[in-house]
């Protein structure tokens, strides 16, 4: 075991179950993911034809060439983080989770691939008794991670290991991106024109892609800081607070305005947020919805907020909040929506607006300016004569040059905040008692040595032979990571704009096995 754990890998740890625990903590585990399945999102849903053609016909070629049952490692890794961010947040492993208690193949699927014509019947009878049986180490959810590290590596037969591309990839590659493209949100309406935090609630779902797009947008929306969201399945399927009052519409149904207020306020008499941009803000939103808090303190009740959706929200909301404070409404809190991103709320608040919530949707659940991470999945060692060697795929574009061989990745901690990761292969260790050295895997002279250190192992286990032995954390648990991991890092790796460069490094066993296969795929003349 690597020495020297941090307190943040002691409280990870308590969700891991290694194979040997007894028979009481496997139930809980397996009891958690049935629970999950039984979740409205996740209930009933076939998965084994979630994956690209091209899985299946090398799961066929391999078969037919008897090495199907050959033991491979894959490591899932993405090579920038999105938006010009200085780190990504990496969600989705629940649905990893998901996938793998469900994936079969039913008869509906068997009989689709039978009239494919693409298969032989022995192939597909293999298939009908499929069952994953290999090993997964995870990231967990929430941790902040960055350019090449392994988020999940995947051991098993080459047959099991291929069929679950495509899918692992969709499910962390979107819910990864939008956990950091909400971050990024939340953290630029972190504070307000008066100084306190602005509370984002995601109301996407009418913009997002599609249902799985919009829910577990939602959900990796929530574990990026939002506070609530206006999606209510995912509120549903994920305890999730939900948010939401009415629309233009309502207010267009009634006769004038006002009626349309105090119609609402009388349906809704401790949730009142009125929308004030139907026709006009400030002279006639605003002074109606004046007007119905006026009512309401008289019945011993109070105007929660009002919402602007239009227009220019920093000098409609200055108006609007002189207004309120005038009439003796300076509890009413303001909303504003209206297709906002981090640079708008950020540009609103340095223009003073009064605005204490922001409502943040097309922009969020679809990361409108970075709308793919761009995950992959590569070979990293085979199984060749009874003994795992590393593998490597070279190309002409450097950045695409795949790290070799069976890997972990440490984070050091220097002084409680975070120093430096290290991909290194899985057998090495490191000593905090010993002085280290990192280097720059490019630019090799880059170099610091750190001492005293804590360290902490990211990658670890879900999968162990096909047994599932992590106990999925709640979602507050996955947000509180987040902001433990936030802490601890120097705020020049957190900026939006022109980030510090975070330093991702391999160890010199790693950098030299890397280099030596490159140089023996050389071709010789």
């Amino acid at each position: 075991m690597t020495m020297g754990k941090s307190r943040q890998d002691k409280q990870l740890s308590t969700h891991i179950h290694r194979p040997n625990d007894d028979g009481t903590v496997r139930e809980q585990v397996k009891a958690k993911a049935v629970k999950l399945a039984g979740l409205p999102i996740y209930r009933d849903r076939p998965v084994a034809l979630l994956t690209d053609l091209y899985q299946l016909t090398m799961m066929y070629g391999q078969f037919k060439n008897g090495q199907h049952q050959r033991r491979v490692v894959f490591d899932m890794f993405f090579r920038n983080n999105p938006c010009g961010n200085g780190y990504t947040i990496a969600a989705g492993l629940e649905q990893v989770v998901w996938y793998i208690e469900r994936l079969h193949f039913s008869d509906e699927d068997i009989g689709y691939l039978r009239g494919l014509r693409l298969f032989s019947e022995e192939f597909l009878q293999v298939l009908r008794h499929f069952h994953f049986s290999g090993n997964i180490d995870a990231v967990p959810e929430g941790t902040l991670v960055f350019p090449n590290e392994p988020l999940l590596r995947i051991e098993g037969p080459v047959f099991e290991v291929q069929l679950v591309e495509s899918a692992l990839l969709s499910f962390v590659n979107h819910q990864s991106l939008i956990a950091t493209k909400a971050q990024r949100v939340v953290d630029a309406a972190a504070t307000t024109g008066k100084g306190h935090p602005g509370p984002v609630i995601e109301m996407g779902l009418r913009r997002a892609q599609n249902l799985d797009a919009s829910v577990f947008g939602a959900r990796a929306a929530f574990i990026g800081g939002c506070q609530a969201t206006s999606n209510v399945l995912a509120g549903q399927s994920f305890g999730i607070p939900v948010s939401g009052t009415q629309g233009h519409s309502w207010v267009q149904s009634f006769p004038d305005e006002l009626t349309a207020f105090r119609a609402f306020a009388q349906a809704f008499p401790d949730n009142v947020i009125l929308v004030v941009d139907t026709y006009d803000v400030l002279h006639s939103g605003v002074p109606n919805a004046i007007t119905v808090g006026h009512e309401l303190a008289a019945q011993g009740r109070n105007l929660k907020g009002i919402r602007i959706d239009s227009g220019d929200l920093a000098y409609l909301s200055k108006k609007a909040r002189k207004m309120l404070d005038q009439a003796g409404l300076p509890d009413v809190g303001i909303v504003a929506s209206s297709d906002l991103d981090e640079w708008t709320i950020r540009d609103l608040i340095i223009q003073g607006a009064e605005i204490t919530a922001w409502g943040v949707g097309t922009h969020l659940i679809t990361s409108y300016d970075c709308p793919a991470l761009g995950c992959v999945y590569k070979l990293a060692a085979q199984e060749e004569a009874g003994v795992l060697q590393p593998k490597i795929k070279v190309s002409e574009n450097a950045s695409k040059v795949t790290n070799p061989g069976k890997k972990k990745v440490l984070r050091f901690y220097v002084d409680d905040q975070a120093s430096a990761d290290m991909i290194c292969l899985e057998d090495e260790q490191f000593h905090p008692s010993q002085p280290l050295e990192l280097f720059d895997a490019v630019h090799t002279y880059k170099r610091k040595v750190i001492r005293n250190y804590e360290l902490e192992e990211l990658l670890v286990p879900v999968y162990v032979q096909g047994e599932l032995v992590y106990e999925l954390p709640d979602l507050a648990e996955i947000r509180a990571r987040v902001e433990r991991g936030l802490s601890r890092f120097a705020p020049e790796v957190l900026r939006h704009t022109n980030p510090y460069i975070y330093h991702v490094d391999l160890s010199r066993s790693l950098w030299d096995l890397k280099n030596d296969l490159i140089h023996a795929l050389r071709p010789t003349t």
